[in-house]
């Protein structure tokens, strides 16, 4: 029996809902005994009554992405999709991930961290600024500074989800994004918004975002981003699936933004896009991640 494990109490809970019920559904098609369940911050022992034979995380943020679901189904013996709990926790903090990645010399824009009730380290780096909680997803609480009079406030924003904020140089040019599939690389897409910044509404709601896939990278250049997407994955110890993101300036340099362990799984989502143009349907792609 697959326990699809869905909701959560993350800023993310609703997306985790519509992804959740598009892998439930996809499972039931292809004939998999299953069922889903809602977690909540008081429900997790009314799991642990159901037989389970693998559980098929679909949580999105903190509860589900950061290691917490990964590491209460290990001590249960109960496998699951997707990264273990040390790497969960690990990909989840932005500020860690590019702590780990610049060891490797991956490429990243600078960047430096404010701590909520903590003195400001001197911005080492020109504006524009982006600035964002480390540990939320689907670009929740981030702002463009582009004048440092409005620096306070963004930081105040971002420090909403919590008490740690990531200040880096905001590099103009367009998002890509690489899907991981069982340590192979995806189709590349260009997400082309019409927001200054890919947030929450273009990433889910809007019918204006625009999606390339296959992207418009020359052969060279495509090889080049999932080369770096996938020893940035690999780094990390993150296993199964995932997505890695970038941004690519006007020269078409590639700068890492982050890596996500579970990602969107909705109409509007990015894996299961790269999937389909590898000729891969939704139905394969849930299958290829559950036997992962």
């Amino acid at each position: 029996m697959i326990a699809v494990l869905m909701g959560g109490y993350s800023a993310e809970r609703d997306i985790s809902l519509l992804s959740g019920n598009a892998v439930y559904e996809s499972l039931v098609k292809s004939n998999i005994k299953c069922f889903k369940f809602d977690l909540n911050k008081d429900n997790i022992t009314d799991l642990w009554c159901e037989k389970i034979d693998k559980a098929f995380i679909v949580l999105h943020g903190r509860g589900g992405e950061d290691g917490f679901i990964q590491s209460e189904l290990k001590k249960r013996n109960i496998p699951f999709t997707g990264s273990d709990e040390k790497a969960s926790n690990l990909c989840m903090n932005k500020a860690a991930t590019k702590e780990m990645w610049n060891k490797y010399d991956l490429p990243l824009s600078p960047s430096i961290v404010a701590k909520k009730g903590d003195e400001l380290n001197p911005i080492y780096f020109s504006l524009p600024w982006a600035i964002k909680p480390t540990l939320e997803g689907s670009s929740i609480g981030i702002s463009k500074v582009s004048d440092k009079k409005n620096l306070e406030q963004a930081l105040e924003n971002a420090w909403q989800y919590n008490d740690e904020a990531l200040i880096e140089k905001w590099i103009e040019g367009d998002e890509y994004t690489v899907s991981i599939l069982n340590n192979k690389t995806l189709p590349s897409i260009k997400i082309s918004s019409d927001h200054d910044i890919y947030d929450y509404h273009s990433k889910y709601f809007s019918e204006k975002t625009e999606y390339l896939c296959p992207s418009d990278l020359s052969n060279a250049q495509e090889k080049k981003i999932q080369m770096i997407a996938l020893k940035a994955f690999n780094v990390m110890g993150a296993s199964g699936w995932g997505r890695v993101d970038f941004i690519l300036d006007s020269k078409k340099n590639p700068y890492l933004l982050e890596i996500n362990t579970v990602p969107g799984m909705t109409s509007h989502s990015l894996v299961p896009m790269a999937a389909k143009a590898s000729n891969i349907s939704f139905e394969q792609l849930i299958l290829k991640i559950l036997n992962g």
